[in-house]
């Protein structure tokens, strides 16, 4: 046991007399700036602050020293210097005599932050934060205890509060480390689960509403606000083979097809009945997998005060929701889809935060995580608050919290949300609301420089791990590498044919014909990009109304319209991405606050569409040519992309590699085409292998037969055609047989 003085920078206090007054009056009122100073052993002497207390004793040796009540809570006692010791506390007990409490006293422990700790710090370099930051469980001199550590530089004194010491912040006020605008604190005793929070004071004395964690890797269940002590992660992770093999399965030519969740919305059940991790690795992951998805994709799972924000306006960015139970539940459910071979994917949001008072804003009394100006620090849309991400602590913050899901929790990728609203600092707002960049202009260009350090690093580092961008402009390069310029995305959700696509499938079929753009203009930048073509819980929420609902005709025209609107989806050049409920055509807008709308095993029309989901992803992802070449010109052919006189679209999806080629033939209007001809470039027998009117999905089973054999007519600068009939709203795809 050493005595700090021996070594310490800092001043000692006059010790051996009774502190100043302005000393005393500073520990009760918790806003001593370096509580180190003045308690525990200096010269000799053992002080501690223990408000409430009726009696103090020092335990050394074996004997017992009482300490002198210096009154306010202060107690003092001399011991040999350097000598072992414990504190034994005595607490008046309601009615007759007292309770003891004995512990280790947290003034006697050295700094544990190193300076190579602080330094990474404030370069916003320290991609390992959460272990060394927040709350971590830690051994020090054979004490089990609890290193707490909270950036709050402009603070004039922090303290730990928590249900371990009664929620008073005289109890524990924590040491500054100068040099970065630390606070540290190791307190013995506290326990894995414990809740707590930070009581600071700021630069002006004021006393700010106790703040949650920021680092803190639980927090609890919502409406409550507290953060969570956890234990060391004790997880056996069975995944190595999967992680082996991640990059391949999220490589550019892979099929990726994804399956957007709200977790606890699709697990909601009628009765109300509180499910968790355990209950998705039950029923969602056999699902998914039984419905040929690749990956799912979780709407963000950060702890977030708001559930109906869905999770997108998030206040812990390294702790799992505590709605659907502990950190290593949610460990558990990435594990077991790893076994099952779908990768996870998590909605990431680093472009807002929420000004709730317990959170972030305003931490330490300044504007320490957010810009101070409004104009670049308040986001109008959501009545949010805007990281500043030119500052480097909040930049190494946002990549630790990268870091900490893939790494920490194996995911295999983050989409991250609202990117244009980074990109451009007149995002959203008129004239005179926002802040040029220094050339003038509306580029952020503090934002591109995170990003494309976030992209470095998790290529770096992230072990295959994608990074995906939800940017609803035309912002260039945003899938480039960095080096070239760009920002270093893997992908990138291709929002304009999303957009265009459902403004087609809209409209009345009759006047289709005058709007075949709104499916050929994508392919004229569908390879700029690397892309995900997604119908997301953007469309079908807010009035949107439902993908069935969106979808024109009687009830059989509508989901024959959106069979072949999905079906179109997954023979287009991109990756795929679904939101739950579209692939059974749900009825309603989702609602996050209701049970699930499954539909009844006697449904004909949704079971028949969930099948052909089902079946689709299968094709999808045997047949390299619908997926080999998504994001390059030499892996799609157009064959038929004017005839207004039909509205029928054809087009080839090819493998160079392999020399597959896959012909989707697409009518859209509800008038059957028999007799019609399309121009192919091997003669041979073409076996039907897709037809999203099938009687197995509720269609009307109109088709080929199985397949048809080419005759000698050209057609489409092609000597060979098909003499083909095309469902009413079907999409029919063949593919070369060796032999009929």
């Amino acid at each position: 046991m050493l005595d700090k003085s021996s070594a310490s920078t800092e001043k000692p206090a006059s010790l051996g007399v009774r502190l100043s007054d302005d000393d005393k009056a500073a520990l009760a009122e918790a806003r001593h700036h370096d509580p180190f100073a003045v308690l525990g052993p200096h010269q000799g002497v053992i002080r501690a602050c223990i408000p409430g207390a009726s009696g103090l004793e020092i335990l050394s040796d074996g004997a017992s020293i009482e300490a002198e009540d210096e009154g306010g809570g202060l107690f003092s006692a001399r011991l040999p210097q350097g000598a072992p010791y414990r504190l034994r506390v005595r607490w008046p007990r309601e009615g007759d005599g007292e309770v003891t409490h004995e512990f280790e006293d947290p003034y006697r422990f050295w700094p544990q932050l190193t300076d190579l700790d602080l330094h990474l710090f404030a370069q916003g370099r320290h991609f390992d934060l959460p272990l060394r930051f927040g709350s971590n469980v830690r051994t020090l001199d054979g004490v089990e205890g609890v290193l707490f550590a909270v950036w709050a530089p402009n603070a004039r004194a922090v303290s730990v509060v928590g249900d371990f010491n009664s929620w008073d912040p005289r109890r524990h006020p924590m040491r500054l480390r100068l040099e970065a605008g630390v606070w540290e604190l190791f307190i013995p005793g506290v326990p894995p689960g414990a809740i707590y929070k930070y009581a600071i004071t700021g630069a002006d004395g004021a006393k700010l509403p106790w703040k949650a964690d920021p680092l803190a890797k639980a927090a609890e269940c919502p409406p409550r606000t507290g953060s969570v002590v956890v234990a060391p992660h004790d997880h056996r992770w069975s995944d190595d083979a999967w992680i082996a093999e991640r990059t391949a399965r999220q490589a550019a030519k892979a099929p990726v097809s994804v399956y957007e969740v709200h977790v606890t919305s699709w697990l909601r059940t009628h009765d109300g009945e509180q499910q968790n991790w355990d209950n998705a690795i039950e029923r969602l992951i056999p699902y998914v997998k039984e419905m040929g998805f690749t990956h799912i994709e979780l709407m963000p799972v950060s702890e977030h005060p708001f559930g109906g924000s869905w999770g997108y306006q998030p206040l812990s960015l390294f702790a799992p929701t505590a709605r659907l139970g502990s950190p290593d539940g949610f460990a558990r459910f990435v594990d077991a889809c790893h076994r099952n071979g779908i990768g996870v994917l998590v909605d990431w949001v680093p472009a807002h935060f929420p000004t709730d008072a317990h959170g972030m804003a305003q931490f330490d009394g300044t504007h320490l995580y957010e810009h101070q100006d409004p104009r670049e620090g308040f986001h109008q849309d959501w009545s949010t608050l805007i990281y500043n991400v030119g500052r480097s602590e909040v930049k190494g913050f946002l990549i630790a919290s990268a870091l900490w899901w893939i790494k920490h929790f194996h995911v295999d990728g983050l989409r991250v949300d609202a990117v244009a609203s980074m990109l451009y600092r007149d995002y959203s707002r008129k004239a005179g609301e926002w802040i040029p960049n220094v050339y003038g202009g509306r580029e952020n260009f503090e934002s591109v420089s995170f990003l494309q350090e976030l992209n470095t690093v998790i290529r770096s580092t992230g072990d295959g791990a994608v990074m995906i961008a939800e940017e609803s402009t035309a912002w260039p390069g945003v899938t480039n590498p960095v080096e070239d310029g760009g920002l270093g995305f893997h992908f990138k959700w291709n929002l304009g044919w999303m957009h265009d696509t459902l403004q087609f499938f809209e409209r009345d079929p009759l006047y289709r014909q005058h709007h075949l753009r709104d499916i050929t203009f994508g392919l004229i930048y569908a390879f700029s990009e690397k892309f995900v073509l997604c119908f997301s819980h953007d469309e079908v929420v807010h009035g949107k109304g439902s993908m069935l609902a969106k979808m024109p005709g009687d009830e059989w025209q509508k989901f024959a319209n959106l069979r072949l609107c999905l079906a179109m989806m997954f023979m287009h050049p991109g990756k795929k991405l679904l939101f739950m409920g579209i692939e059974f055509g749900q009825e309603t807008e989702w609602n996050v606050d209701v049970a699930f709308p499954w539909p009844h095993g006697d449904d004909r029309n949704r079971n028949g569409l969930r099948r052909m989901v089902a079946d689709v992803n299968g094709l999808y992802r045997r047949h390299a040519g619908l997926h080999a070449r998504d994001h390059t010109p030499d892996g799609f052919h157009w064959v038929v992309d004017n005839d207004t006189s039909n509205t029928v679209f054809a087009f080839e999806r090819i493998d160079p590699s392999s020399g597959e080629v896959i012909l989707v033939v697409a009518n859209m209007t509800p008038v059957p085409r028999e007799g019609y001809r399309v121009g192919v470039g091997e003669p041979g027998y073409w076996q039907e292998i897709f037809n999203s009117d099938s009687e197995r999905y509720a269609g009307s089973n109109m088709g080929n037969g199985g397949g048809v054999s080419s005759e000698p007519v050209p057609l489409h600068h092609q000597a060979q055609s098909l003499h083909l009939t095309l469902p009413p709203l079907g999409l029919v795809a063949f593919r070369k047989a060796d032999h009929q």
